[in-house]
C-alpha cells in the first residue's frame, strides 16, 4: 500500500462535538493561557514565561534583567505550545487580535535569541557559560523542539516566517554544536527529534533531518555520557540519577529497545520520532523497534482509558501489568504523546489498531485533563478517586480530587490545547489515491488528493455516521476494534465489504451518500487476571468512551456498589453536564459503622449510574471509580 500521511490541520472544519471543544479552546483556553503567560490571570501559579523572554533579551543587550528568571527549567515550552495552539486556531478561525498577540510574542522571542542562534531563557538569564553542559536535566533541546513545532505551525497557518527563521537559526546552531562540532550527548528529555522531522517536512531543510537522525542514532550508544557529564559539573537542577539509564531511554541503542520504560512522556516522544524516521527512511530495524515498543505499551502497560505511566515515582512506566487505579499517574501529556506515537505508527504501517489507541487516549484521558468549562486542568488522571484519601494520604498526594487552575509545571494545559485544535491531524489521513477516516467526527474535510467529504454524526455518543461525498474518490473507513458489527451503505444500498487491517475500502462518486453504522451497545469489560489491582472487576464502555461511576449520581457512594454484569447496561437520560448516562443493575452494601465486624452487612438492589470518564470531577469533590466490584452470580 502507498504510504499515507496525516491531514494538514487547516483542511478539517469541525462541527458538533469537536467544534464545541475547539470553540472552548479558542474562546476560553487560549485567552486564559495567554493571560497566564503574561502573569495577568488571577488565582493561579505565577508563570513569568513572557517576562523570562523579555529578561533574556535584556541580558543579551547588557541591560539589567530586573527580576531575572523564574519558573521551571523548561518554562519556555509553555509559550511554544501556546503559539502552536493559537496557530491551529487561526488556521480554522481567523482572528486578527489573536494573530497580533502571537506576533507580539514572536517579536519578544526573537529578541531573546543570541547572535549565534542559541535560544533558551533559563541559561541566557541565569548563566550563559553553562549552556549544553547539563543535557540530562537542562531541557534546552526539549524547549527548542517545542518552539520548532510552534514555528512550523504558525508559518503553515499564516505564512509568516519570523519565528520559523528564528528556529532555523537555532536548529543550525544545535547542528553546528553536535554534528559539525562532534560534541557528545543527546537530549535528556526527547522531543526535538520529532520536531526536527516536522521542520524537515515543512521546509525541506536537510540539516533538520540529519540532526534528528543524529539524536536518534547516538542515543544509548555512549551509556556513560550522563555520568561523565555530571562529574564534569558542580551544579544540578533536580539531582537526577545519571546512571538510571532505563529511565532516560538510554540503556541501549534505540533499535535494541524491547519494552516501554522510564518517564512516560519522554518515552512516547522518542518513540514517535523513531516511527517518523522509520517511515521516512524505510529503516527496518527502527520500524521493528517501534513495533515492539507499541506492543509493550498497548498489550501490557496501558490503562483502559488510554492512560500510560502508572507510577508517580518518575512519572514512569514500571513493569508489565502494574496498573493500579487509585495511584495511577496517567499524565495528560503522556496520553497526548501516545496519540502522536499512534499517528506516526499509522503512517508507518496502515493498521486501525493505532487509531483505536489514539481515539481511546483522546476521548478519555486527554479530555479528562480539562474541566468542561476549560478553566481547570488535571496533570494526573487516576481511575479511582476517594475524597479523604486522594490528594491527602502520602501515597495518594499526586491524585488530587479536583482540577487545579494552573501548575508551576504547566506542560499539560497548553499541550492539550494544541492537540484539540489540531484534531484533524489524528482523525484523518491520506495517500495519493485514498482518503482515510481514522476517528469519526462531524465536519467538512478537504483531502489533498481531491476527495471532499461532509460528515454528520453525533459521535462519540451516536454510532451512525453519514457522509456526503462532495467530491468522490477512494475512501477507507476504520472499523473500530470495539465494534462487534457494522453496516456500510452507499446511496441507501448495503455494501458487502470485508475489513483489511481494520479498514473497509469503497470507491465513491461525486454526490454519493455513504452511511456507516457501528455497534453502539454498552459493554462490560473484564481485565486480565495478570493485572492484580483489578482482577475480578468490570468496567463499562460504549463506543470509544470509558464510563465511570461518581458519587454525585450514586447517593455519594460508589465504593459500596457491586455491579451485576449478568445484566446489560442501558442508556439513561442526559445529565446536566451534557453527557449521556449508562444505567447498570447493582447491589449496595451497607456500612456496619465499625472498622471490622462479625455481622454480615445488609445488601440492597439498586440502579447505578455511570457517566463518561472525561466528564468526571465537574460537580465538586466526590467518589469516582472506573473499575467496579462484580456482584457474584452463577455462570450461564
Amino acid at each position: 500500500m502507498k504510504k499515507k500521511h496525516r491531514l494538514r490541520f487547516e483542511r478539517y472544519a469541525p462541527e458538533d462535538f469537536i467544534k464545541k471543544y475547539q470553540e472552548l479552546v479558542r474562546d476560553t483556553v487560549i485567552p486564559y493561557q495567554y493571560d497566564v503567560l503574561w502573569d495577568r490571570a488571577g488565582n493561579t501559579e505565577k508563570s513569568h514565561v513572557v517576562q523570562n523572554f523579555i529578561n533574556a533579551g535584556k541580558a543579551l543587550r547588557g541591560e539589567d534583567t530586573g527580576d531575572g528568571f523564574y519558573g521551571m527549567v523548561f518554562q519556555d515550552s509553555d509559550a511554544a505550545k501556546w503559539i502552536e495552539a493559537a496557530a491551529y486556531s487561526l488556521a480554522v478561525y481567523r482572528d486578527e487580535e489573536l494573530e497580533r498577540r502571537v506576533d507580539e510574542l514572536v517579536d519578544i522571542i526573537e529578541q531573546a535569541q543570541d547572535k549565534d542562534g542559541y535560544l533558551n531563557t533559563y541559561f541566557t538569564v541565569k548563566d550563559r557559560e553553562k549552556r549544553f553542559t547539563n543535557l540530562l536535566e537542562g531541557h534546552e533541546l526539549y524547549c527548542s523542539g517545542h518552539m520548532i513545532e510552534a514555528a512550523c505551525a504558525y508559518y503553515e497557518a499564516t505564512g509568516k516566517r519570523k519565528l520559523l527563521d528564528v528556529m532555523i537559526r537555532n536548529m543550525e546552531h544545535i547542528y553546528d554544536y553536535f554534528v559539525t562540532g562532534k560534541h557528545g550527548g543527546y537530549p535528556g528529555h526527547p522531543e526535538i527529534e520529532l520536531a526536527l522531522l516536522k521542520m524537515y517536512r515543512c521546509t525541506g531543510n536537510e540539516k533538520a533531518r540529519e540532526l534528528a537522525a543524529h539524536f536518534i542514532d547516538v542515543r544509548g550508544v555512549d551509556r556513560d555520557f550522563y555520568a561523565r557529564e555530571k562529574e564534569a559539573r558542580d551544579w544540578t537542577v533536580w539531582g537526577n540519577n545519571p546512571v538510571d539509564l532505563e529511565y532516560m531511554q538510554s540503556d541501549k541503542p534505540v533499535r535494541e529497545l524491547e519494552n516501554a520504560a522510564g518517564h512516560a512522556v519522554r518515552a512516547v516522544y522518542l518513540y514517535t520520532a523513531m516511527a517518523d524516521m522509520a517511515s521516512l527512511t524505510d529503516d527496518a530495524q527502527l520500524k521493528a523497534a517501534a513495533d515492539r515498543l507499541w506492543e509493550s505499551i498497548t498489550k501490557r502497560r496501558m490503562y483502559i482509558t488510554g492512560g500510560i505511566g502508572s507510577s508517580v515515582h518518575g512519572e514512569a512506566f514500571t513493569v508489565d501489568y502494574d496498573l493500579p487505579n487509585d495511584t495511577a499517574y496517567c499524565e495528560t501529556c503522556a496520553s497526548l504523546g501516545l496519540m502522536f506515537y499512534a499517528a506516526a505508527m499509522n503512517e508507518l504501517e496502515c493498521d486501525s489498531k493505532f487509531a483505536d489507541a489514539a481515539e481511546r487516549a483522546f476521548y478519555n484521558t486527554a479530555l479528562a485533563g480539562m474541566q468542561l468549562d476549560g478553566k481547570r486542568f488535571f496533570y494526573v488522571n487516576p481511575l479511582e478517586s476517594l475524597p479523604g484519601i486522594s490528594g491527602k494520604a502520602p501515597t495518594h498526594r499526586h491524585t488530587v480530587p479536583q482540577r487545579p487552575s494552573w501548575y508551576a509545571c504547566a506542560c499539560c494545559p497548553p499541550n492539550l490545547a494544541r492537540t484539540i485544535m489540531s484534531f484533524g491531524q489524528y482523525a484523518f489521513s491520506e495517500n495519493t489515491d485514498t482518503a482515510f477516516i481514522e476517528i469519526y467526527a462531524a465536519g467538512k474535510v478537504r483531502f489533498e488528493n481531491g476527495c471532499e467529504l461532509d460528515i454528520s454524526t453525533g459521535y462519540p455518543y451516536d454510532m451512525d455516521i453519514n457522509i456526503n461525498a462532495v467530491k468522490g474518490g477512494r475512501l477507507a473507513l476504520r472499523i473500530p476494534s470495539w465494534s462487534r458489527s457494522f453496516t456500510v451503505t452507499v446511496n441507501g444500498r448495503e455494501e458487502s465489504v470485508t475489513p483489511e487491517n481494520g479498514y473497509v475500502y469503497i470507491t465513491i462518486n461525486d454526490g454519493d451518500r455513504i452511511g456507516l453504522s457501528l455497534d453502539g451497545l454498552p459493554r462490560w469489560n473484564y481485565p486480565s487476571v495478570r493485572v492484580p489491582s483489578i482482577a475480578g472487576m468490570a468496567a463499562l464502555t460504549k463506543g470509544p468512551l470509558v464510563y465511570c461511576f461518581e458519587g454525585a449520581d450514586n447517593e455519594g457512594d460508589v465504593v459500596g456498589l457491586a455491579v451485576d454484569t449478568a445484566a446489560a447496561a442501558k442508556i439513561g437520560e442526559e445529565t446536566d453536564l451534557g453527557t449521556d448516562t449508562l444505567i447498570a443493575d447493582a447491589y449496595r452494601t451497607a456500612d456496619n459503622e465499625e472498622l471490622y465486624s462479625f455481622d454480615e452487612p445488609a445488601v440492597s438492589a439498586v440502579k447505578a449510574k455511570a457517566i463518561p470518564y472525561y466528564a468526571w470531577c465537574n460537580r465538586g469533590e466526590n467518589q469516582m471509580r472506573v473499575w467496579m466490584t462484580r456482584y457474584p452470580h452463577p455462570q450461564k
